[in-house]
């Protein structure tokens, strides 16, 4: 278990709900962070096992983002973070779920050099789920800002649906889709955060990250929370291919664990 259970203030819980974000400052210690810097690096520098590489270096999409998938399936320093019930139990409040699986998690790093911006975009185009009823918690491991990879939210546009998925090398204007033609781009918030803060938001709202103009790489994990008894689409995703799930099938085991 990891140190204190959060406790979201209602002032927290009725930001997210109305907004789709939030931010949760100091959400790790000194010391929870730099155990998980330390397990990151290591799995982020492993090769095989049963986590997922999703880009390469040199390849487009590496510079928008070098992401490992499920890391907690490899490393058992992450899996202490991604399986914590804490981080859970606090969407759970945010969201007001009943409860809360695991669908996956990433290790979102935008390297230093030729970065690109991640571009607008919905999360829940990309998972192969019936209801939209997902959200994320991602924890920053270093400061961030404009310079470095910050995210940036769109003030209650989780509430806009069936828009399509964004090609996050060669984007398409989100904002052009015709669902989203009333949807202000400069309402956006920039979130500037500390090390060891994270932000939660629903797989709906409008969300964009900076490139990263340093030398350094600026790291993140980000772990994909589902309400309990979210079905399965159909969809191919990389985190679903392969098990013999069928379209409507509730997506829970040991591969989409109860959290909270």
């Amino acid at each position: 278990m990891l140190g204190r259970e959060i406790e979201v203030t209602e002032e927290q819980i009725q930001f997210y709900r109305d907004n789709g974000f939030v931010q949760v400052d100091n959400i790790l210690s000194q010391e929870e962070l730099e155990e998980l810097r330390e397990a990151l690096g290591e799995v982020m520098g492993a090769d095989g096992g049963r986590s997922m590489q999703t880009s390469s270096e040199g390849s487009a999409y590496y510079r928008v983002l070098n992401q490992r998938v499920n890391t907690w399936r490899d490393h058992g320093g992450m899996a202490r973070f991604v399986l914590s019930s804490r981080f859970a139990d606090a969407a759970r409040q945010l969201s007001g779920y009943n409860g809360v699986r695991l669908f996956h998690d990433h290790a979102l790093f935008k390297m230093p050099g030729d970065s690109k911006p991640t571009a607008w975009h919905q999360d829940w185009p990309y998972w192969p789920m019936n209801e939209a009823r997902a959200m994320s918690i991602w924890i920053a491991l270093d400061d961030v800002d404009e310079r470095n990879g910050c995210m940036m939210f769109v003030p209650k546009s989780q509430r806009i649906r069936n828009l399509k998925m964004i090609d996050l090398v060669e984007p398409q204007d989100l904002f052009a889709d015709e669902g989203a033609k009333e949807v202000d781009r400069n309402s956006a918030a920039i979130v500037r955060m500390k090390a060891g803060s994270c932000t939660f938001h629903d797989g709906l709202t409008f969300h964009y990250a900076h490139a990263n103009a340093t030398d350094r790489p600026r790291r993140a994990l980000a772990i994909v929370y589902m309400e309990d008894g979210t079905t399965y689409s159909g969809a191919g995703h990389a985190c679903t291919d392969g098990l013999g799930l069928a379209s409507g099938d509730a997506l829970k085991g040991g591969l989409f664990p109860k959290l909270a």
